[in-house]
């Protein structure tokens, strides 16, 4: 099976942001296929460059990047809950000549289209938030 899924909370103020790297983790362990994990609203705190754990923390973030480069995924952050949130990539960081881009290796910004291409490729579209 081919599952999406929609994270819409940030990756250590609710438990939905672990149990979708745990739902995903066990989801390609049993063979099944994620078609995009797509971070919106909170939940592209995710991609933030910036965000770092405490040493009691699931390294939320890099835990992604990680399965993002195991298994080819893609993660894609909702571009307006990223501007919104003060997270720009290097090319919009340029064109607004600002300190920098500060998305994170293995994470793309992209609109809605994408969640919606993601509802209608995958089989099942699960959303992990509040």
């Amino acid at each position: 099976m081919r599952f999406a899924l929609v994270i819409t909370c940030a990756p250590f103020t609710h438990p939905g942001a672990q149990t979708a790297l745990r739902f995903a983790t066990a989801a390609l362990e049993a063979g099944h296929g994620l078609y995009r994990v797509f971070f919106y609203e909170d939940g592209v705190h995710t991609g933030d460059a910036r965000v770092r754990s405490t040493p009691t923390e699931t390294p939320v973030p890099a835990a992604w990047q990680a399965l993002a480069r195991e298994h080819g995924l893609d993660l894609v952050l909702c571009s307006g809950s990223a501007a919104r949130r003060g997270m720009l990539d290097q090319t919009e960081s340029d064109r607004r000549q600002t300190l920098g881009g500060n998305i994170a290796d293995g994470f793309a910004l992209a609109g809605l289209g994408q969640l919606l291409d993601a509802t209608l490729e995958a089989e099942r579209v699960l959303w992990f938030g509040p």
